[in-house]
């Protein structure tokens, strides 16, 4: 049995676990002080404490520890991202990261799928962001085939520029084998990204990221995604991706049931302030209010906070409830992939139990489930 306080009404719950999943919700003690919530479901990460998905040699090892690491931090399930990189390389990480599921039940259950961002975008500076340049490249179906034969259909998620000509074949394509298909380091024009959505795109990565740094008044890519109420937006609220302004509009106009928070965490999350040498991105500072930079300049090289404090920075920088910065991390999220992220009767028994109070900037994990069981 877990107890803790329900976020959307406060009132204190006890629940018991049988066989991996919830098989009750009661009253639960008077006097409980910690908060209970499904757990975290992060969409994109790229890494975490220095366990890198992109540095090239990944092997099992690393993806059972990540795996390990991000279920501290309160996240029970996640999809490993790749990112733009020649098909050599996203075939072989795919590979390891089947060969980590194929290990342990519970990594499995960790990571219901893969998402690749990339290599499908723009190739332009700006919106390329730090993909290499030199492994971008039009959609080939015949690739993505390729991928799917050596991770056993594991790619769940495909973040892409539509301005290419092969796009809306590809995307309708990927949508009919129940792919999600997600806009983003896009430089698309208003024409190109609704055709996209007809197609079957569904999501946008990242929203107000991966984009040029000067942009038309309107009609530009931000608006056009805004606007379109099929596609459900993913949002970087570390306090760096997004001012905090920018978020809270978005945010408003996508409203409660079309947003998500991901972290797309890099392998330098979690580790101490410092300059480091990255394979992409090269020459990077960490400081102490988890910016992650190119030295020296004033651009992004990635994201460094986990999820749980991100949920805990959108509280602050959008000005809503616990529950609903919650829902954008568990819930909606969830619903892409099986509909995790819900604390249900019946529901796979994936909590967490956890302190915080307004004004606090991270959720203090006190105890966390997954299936059930609970590991230190």
């Amino acid at each position: 049995m877990i107890t803790g306080r329900d976020p959307a009404t406060g009132r204190s719950l006890a629940v018991t676990v049988s066989d991996g999943r919830v098989a009750a919700i009661e009253d639960g003690p008077a006097g409980e002080t910690a908060w209970l919530s499904a757990g975290l479901v992060d969409l994109q990460v790229n890494g975490f404490a220095g366990l890198d998905l992109n540095g090239g040699g990944l092997v099992p090892e690393t993806v059972v520890r990540l795996v390990s690491v991000l279920r501290d931090g309160g996240v029970t399930s996640f999809l490993p991202t790749l990112i733009t990189a020649s098909e050599a390389s996203i075939t072989a990480a795919l590979a390891a990261i089947a060969a980590a599921r194929a290990a342990d039940p519970l990594v499995a259950h960790a990571i219901p799928a893969v998402h690749v961002e990339g290599p499908h975008i723009s190739s332009e500076d700006g919106p390329r962001g730090a993909h290499p340049r030199d492994q971008v490249r039009p959609p080939d179906l015949a690739e993505f085939d390729r991928w799917q034969a050596a991770c056993g259909g594991l790619v769940g998620l495909v973040t892409l520029s539509p301005h290419h000509d092969a796009a809306p074949d590809y995307i309708q394509a990927l949508a009919a084998r129940g792919v999600h298909v997600a806009i983003s380091h896009t430089d698309a024009s208003l024409a190109q990204i609704a055709t996209a959505v007809e197609a079957g795109a569904r999501l946008s990565t990242h929203l107000g990221n991966g984009i040029a740094a000067t942009l038309p008044r309107h009609p530009n890519p931000i608006w056009s995604q805004l606007a379109e109420d099929r596609l459900t937006a993913s949002f970087i609220a570390d306090g760096h991706h997004l001012p905090a302004e920018v978020f809270r509009v978005m945010l408003r106009a996508k409203g409660l049931d079309r947003a998500i928070l991901v972290s797309d965490a890099a392998a330098l999350g979690g580790l101490p302030p410092g300059l480091y040498d990255q394979p992409i991105g090269g020459r990077v500072e960490l400081t102490a209010d988890g910016r992650l930079g190119l030295a020296g300049t004033p651009f992004l090289a990635g994201a460094a906070r986990p999820l749980k404090q991100d949920v805990a920075l959108a509280i602050e920088m959008a000005g809503i409830p616990l529950t609903d910065a919650l829902r954008l991390a568990t819930v909606n999220p969830g619903r892409f992939f099986g509909g995790r992220g819900v604390l249900a009767v019946g529901a796979p028994a994936d909590l967490i139990r956890f302190h915080w109070a307004p004004g606090d900037r991270d959720l203090a994990i006190d105890t966390v489930l997954a299936l059930g069981e609970e590991r230190p």
